[in-house]
């Protein structure tokens, strides 16, 4: 793969009928939108197939990229969790971690049947961490695994999930404390979930 062909040329090149583009957009892509959707769902198959309708769409311009507003990644990170969004409303089963709430009073975790995905969340980061992570609600997962998984700043994640900065911050924050109270509860130490940075 040529690292120095840009996304914008490799999709002119796509567009114009060139199938080794599209394959190298592939390959430069699938990796860190793959392991988003199967942190966030924890089923290696829907992962899968969220990948698949991810690059089909781009490739018969179902998804319409506009480089002005960010980067093709960021672009696709959107369009995945859109996809997982309409897989969690027909799901719509949670319960709930005892004794968390978030800001609207809504419970921070659970999904019940998700199981623990079978993903390196961050190599400092413990199964215990993972799973919990796995469970909680689907708008603070999609944060903390942006944030701690593919490292995006604030602003990244705020475009990719369509909130604000602060919003951003408040789900991170919150999402890190359910993590290390789910985790504390069960006498795990999970070090990278109540670690504190600089904002990216």
């Amino acid at each position: 793969m040529d690292n120095q062909e840009t996304d914008s040329s490799l999709l002119t090149q796509m567009r114009d009928g060139d199938v080794a583009a599209f394959q190298r957009l592939y390959q430069r892509h699938q990796g860190p939108i793959y392991r988003y959707a199967l942190m966030r769902c924890g089923q290696t198959a829907l992962a899968a197939d969220v990948v698949q309708d991810v690059f089909m769409g781009l490739l018969s311009k179902s998804y319409r990229y506009d480089a002005g507003l960010g980067s093709l990644q960021n672009f696709l990170f959107g369009v995945a969790r859109n996809l997982l969004l309409k897989q969690d409303q027909a799901e719509r089963r949670h319960q709930s971690l005892p004794g968390y709430s978030d800001e609207d009073g809504e419970e921070v975790l659970m999904s019940e049947t998700t199981e623990p995905a079978d993903v390196i969340f961050h190599q400092q980061m413990t199964e215990h961490v993972r799973q919990a992570v796995s469970v909680l609600r689907p708008h603070y997962r999609d944060v903390i695994i942006l944030y701690e998984l593919q490292e995006l700043s604030y602003a990244e994640i705020a475009v990719i999930c369509d909130i604000d900065i602060g919003t951003v911050r408040s789900r991170l924050s919150r999402a890190r404390a359910a993590i290390l109270q789910y985790s504390e509860r069960l006498g795990w130490r999970p070090d990278a979930a109540a670690k504190t940075g600089t904002q990216r």
